[in-house]
């Protein structure tokens, strides 16, 4: 098999040449002058901390926070800057009250770290986690919404939405989801780890009570960099899981949201100081800015979908729409239930070694099998889903 090209854009990343990858969806990768401008941040961190963390730091964080808010159409007084999206979860689930006998909803297809959150607060508070079965293939996102409309009761206080489905790269209608059930009564955590930088966000137009989204993933942002919105009249419910000198500030002209949240401890901030670059750089890397971005690696994970789907003769389990820059397949034969991370799949070693492919491939139940899910973004080319194809065609076909 041929050694498949990179895409035109990826010296702008310092990835493993070697490597095939296909994953963007897990960590994200971060731009080699992003990674620059971090250093610089720290080198000014180290070179006077006191002054830096008083002075330098906060207004940095302020130009850090106004620069999402423009990406997400909210009020930059309303994020916080956080280290991941499960980090948010635990803050929203933690810092709310629950009675026993309320709900909470949560979709079968949510990302397990945030649902062990969910059982976690939920059995302190003796709530009931209400699990909404989504089909997996499914026809079209109007299943979704319908099936999550019918677990509302008169004890829902809470539902746990995401954007886009971890192990089943469902775009869902998040946005129809959102306004229908807040306007039931219904608070929403939207769980937008795959969100920024993906699609377009506008957080007001959304209207959820809580959202939360990864910067390192689609943003490509350095690791550890993510936001946490809470709206205003929410604000006062919710509070850190570190508490720290903020909470006893005098308020001055700012809010207790702001204090709390602006200062938990010493922490390296430097990756999110570089958001305004970053942002700035993406919008200048091509012809379009990041709106070209997401739009290119839609459309490049769904030639990869066709590619994969017609060398392996499989059907696509979602239309085209309800697909944004990752997509899962089911792949035929049996699969192997290990412990993700620890037990890896045979054929993920398989297209790791014998073919530098870097792709996930793990069991899941809903239905039983064995999964596979390509990421796409610049660095990628359209060649390297057909090397995939053919990688797992001679896999899946071993005798």
């Amino acid at each position: 098999m041929d050694i498949p090209f990179k895409g035109d854009l990826a010296s702008n990343w310092q990835l493993d040449e070697s490597i095939i990858f296909l994953n963007h969806g897990s960590f994200g990768a971060t731009p080699t002058l992003v990674l620059e401008e971090q250093r610089r941040w720290q080198n000014l961190m180290e070179a006077e901390p006191v002054r830096f963390f008083e002075e330098i730091a906060p207004n940095a964080l302020l130009e850090s926070r106004k620069a999402i808010s423009k990406l997400l159409n909210c009020d930059y007084d309303d994020l916080a800057l956080i280290e991941n999206a499960t980090s948010g979860v635990n803050t929203i689930l933690r810092s709310l009250q629950f009675n026993p006998g309320d709900e909470i909803i949560v979709t079968n297809h949510t990302y397990q770290a945030c649902r062990n959150s969910l059982d976690y607060v939920a059995k302190k508070s003796s709530a009931i986690v209400v699990v909404c079965d989504i089909p997996f293939p499914v026809k079209n996102s109007q299943i979704i919404f319908d099936k999550i409309v019918s677990c509302v009761n008169k004890n829902t206080k809470l539902a746990m939405i995401d954007t886009v489905t971890s192990p089943t790269g469902l775009k869902l209608p998040f946005e129809k989801i959102v306004k229908k059930l807040e306007a039931m009564g219904v608070k929403v955590l939207l769980e937008a780890a795959h969100g920024i930088g993906m699609f377009p966000m506008d957080l007001e137009e959304i209207g959820a009570s809580f959202t939360i989204s990864n910067c390192h993933k689609w943003l490509c942002s350095p690791k550890g960099v993510a936001i946490m919105h809470v709206r205003k009249n929410l604000q006062e419910l919710i509070h850190p899981l570190t508490i720290s000198h903020g909470m006893t500030f005098p308020l001055g002209e700012t809010t207790r949201f702001r204090h709390e949240f602006d200062w938990t401890g010493t922490r390296d901030v430097s990756g999110w100081c570089v958001l305004p670059f970053l942002i700035n750089y993406l919008e200048n890397l091509i012809d379009g800015g990041l709106n070209e971005i997401m739009s290119l690696n839609n459309k490049l994970v769904l030639k990869g979908r066709e590619i994969i789907c017609k060398k392996l003769n499989i059907e696509k389990p979602c239309p085209d729409e309800m697909i944004s820059c990752i997509a899962t397949l089911k792949l035929p034969g049996n699969a192997v239930n290990g412990i993700p991370l620890h037990e890896p799949d045979p054929l993920h070693i398989s297209l790791l070694e014998e073919y530098n492919i870097q792709v996930p491939v793990w069991y899941w139940p809903n239905p039983e099998g064995r999964y596979l899910r390509i990421s796409a973004h610049l660095y990628n080319h359209d060649s390297e889903y057909e090397y995939l194809a053919d990688a797992l065609f001679k896999l899946l076909n071993k005798v």
